[in-house]
């Protein structure tokens, strides 16, 4: 059982005009008046200046010189939807201020796999490609980039993964990671980076002078809006967990704004089929609702790829691929439940006490990463899940359960020299290795955390208030929202509830619980979910019984009707 840890606060009572419970929340943060004020009112005239990193303005004057001459531009972008959302951005904006010829390529997930590679080069180089500009990738393609200058195709560079000692020889790096970059956003997803690549560019070809006495390079680009992809933005941060801090949060605030209203085709009729196109969207929405169901197109391989919904102009066909996209992620839900039960079983003797390491020719390459996701949240420490094809060869994800300090990084590269290629993020990685060096990379695996001095710890779940049922109110609420979004560095807050009775409850499908709780005079009541829970903890949950309980406040959508209802994290029976 996890215990409960209240946050203590180092802040004074926080002043304003929200209600006590909002100010214990924002007290447990340990914000300042100035940070509050940030908080709730994010300007996006605060944003850092996109000159500021390292390759920017030798990137910028590439693509200037690419558009004064029109040359063949190539986006090449990663697979997942951040580098899906960078492409989308670059592509949209791009071709909005005048760019005449850009071409986009993605590898295939499962037949090409993750990287920017150097047949690819070939390919888009005999297409008469001589500009290719990376999204979400790159930072380790030393072969693809030697391809290139060997053939004569410059390449701007532009990632956020964690690069080695060296750089690929790119005509230029844009890496908020790379050393030497001051800039001080590392926490830039790849579709941030091409972001913040096309607000520079937006400002150089439209620069003109303040008298007149030249113009702008491109009449397009002064009149472009920037909040034209904002949602893709707010799409691709969401997606790939990148802190919620600073211009990150700035701008996916203002792109769920965007989104909520956007009139892009293919994005509106997704939402519209999720029940999510008629109100305001959340953080939790994008990322648990509607990105995943894209996320399965490339996993699952599908012919509808995620870019495809993001440039649809034509609403019919938008909405014939949309029913398409939803019966792929029936079949992705089916092959994900079958692995992970499959995987907790062949898990059942397993007795290293820091990370779990699991493969099988039974998981579908495409999900090894949700797998991975869900191993770590049950085990809540480091899960590696590999997919093994007929000739030996595993292809893998690692994550990491929340909160951790653990690098996977680093932790792959004690294996390396077993390992055909590792890369990815501290949290999220990806691996490769033939199966008859399986055993060796587990070993290596236990001598990094062995020198690591980690060690398992106790599931703690951090609360930051303590709250009567009856302050859970619409006033409340409503200021609640208003501290979104929510997300990683900036998580959903949780409120520990004093004695609350269970009136009923109820199993819906997929085996969650609906529940409905009162206060002690029984005068409220309020309806709670809570989502998978073990069928030990389905039969001590029992009507009539005390319980104290900490929840995620939400708001619950059905045939028009807004009601606020609770996401439990955990209860226990008084």
């Amino acid at each position: 059982m996890p215990t409960w840890k209240e946050k203590k606060s180092q802040a004074p009572k926080v002043e304003g005009p929200y209600p006590d419970l909002i100010a214990r929340v924002l007290a447990a943060r340990n914000l300042d008046s100035e940070q509050i004020k940030d908080l709730l009112n994010p300007q996006l005239s605060r944003l850092h200046d996109p000159y500021l990193l390292l390759g920017m303005r030798k990137a910028v004057d590439r693509l200037v010189q690419a558009y004064k001459t029109q040359e063949k531009i190539c986006i090449y972008a990663d697979f997942d939807l951040d580098g899906t959302s960078g492409l989308a951005i670059l592509k949209n904006g791009l071709e909005a201020m005048g760019f005449q010829s850009v071409a986009f390529y993605q590898p295939r997930r499962l037949s090409e796999g993750y990287g920017f590679h150097a047949e690819a080069v070939e390919e888009l180089k005999n297409l008469g490609i001589s500009l290719i500009v990376t999204v979400d990738v790159g930072i380790t393609s030393f072969k693809a980039c030697e391809k290139a200058q060997e053939l004569g195709v410059d390449v701007i560079l532009t990632d956020h993964h964690l690069p080695a000692e060296k750089l690929p020889e790119a005509f230029v790096v844009v890496n908020p990671n790379q050393k030497g970059c001051t800039s001080g956003l590392g926490y830039l997803c790849g579709a941030g980076v091409a972001f913040y690549l096309l607000r520079a560019l937006k400002r150089a070809l439209s620069s003109g002078s303040s008298d007149g006495s030249y113009q702008a390079i491109s009449p397009q680009a002064v009149s472009f809006d920037l909040k034209e992809v904002l949602e893709f933005f707010c799409i691709g941060t969401l997606t790939d967990m990148v802190p919620l801090v600073e211009d990150n949060r700035i701008l996916v605030k203002h792109g769920l704004v965007s989104l909520t209203k956007t009139t892009k085709p293919g994005l509106k009729a997704l939402l519209e089929a999720l029940h999510l196109g008629d109100r305001e969207l959340t953080s939790q929405d994008v990322a648990i609702r509607f990105a995943p169901k894209l996320n399965a197109l490339s996993r699952m391989e599908s012919d509808i790829l995620p870019i495809q919904i993001y440039l649809e102009t034509d609403s019919k066909k938008a909405q014939q691929m949309v029913s398409a996209v939803l019966e792929n992620n029936q079949t992705r839900q089916t092959l994900q439940g079958d692995a992970e039960s499959k995987a907790l079983k062949m898990l059942d003797g397993w007795n290293e006490p820091d990370f779990v390491f699991v493969s099988s020719e039974f998981f579908h390459r495409g999900v090894v990463g949700l797998i991975a996701t869900k191993l770590s949240q049950t085990f809540n420490r480091p899960a590696f899940v590999g997919s093994q094809n007929s000739e030996g060869m595993i292809v893998g994800s690692g994550r990491t359960p929340a909160g951790s300090e653990v690098s996977l990084v680093s932790a792959l590269s004690f294996a390396e020299k077993k390992l055909n290629r590792f890369g990815g993020h501290a949290a999220a990685a990806g691996f490769e290795l033939h199966q008859q060096n399986q055993e060796h990379v587990i070993a290596d695996l236990k001598r990094y955390f062995q020198e690591l001095k980690t060690h398992h710890r106790p599931l703690e779940i951090e609360f930051e208030t303590t709250a009567e049922l009856n302050e859970i109110e619409a006033q409340a609420m409503k200021w609640y929202d208003f501290l979104g979004p929510f997300g990683v560095g900036f998580h959903v807050p949780i409120v520990r509830l004093k004695p609350v009775y269970l009136q009923s409850k109820k199993e819906l499908k997929g085996g969650h619980l609906k529940l409905s709780l009162s206060n002690a005079e029984r005068s409220q009541f309020i309806d709670a979910l809570l989502f998978s829970p073990t069928q030990k903890i389905v039969d001590q949950i029992q009507v009539g019984s005390d319980y104290e309980v900490l929840t995620e406040l939400q708001w619950n959508y059905f045939r028009n009707n807004k009601t606020i209802q609770l996401l439990i994290k955990d209860l226990k029976i008084l």
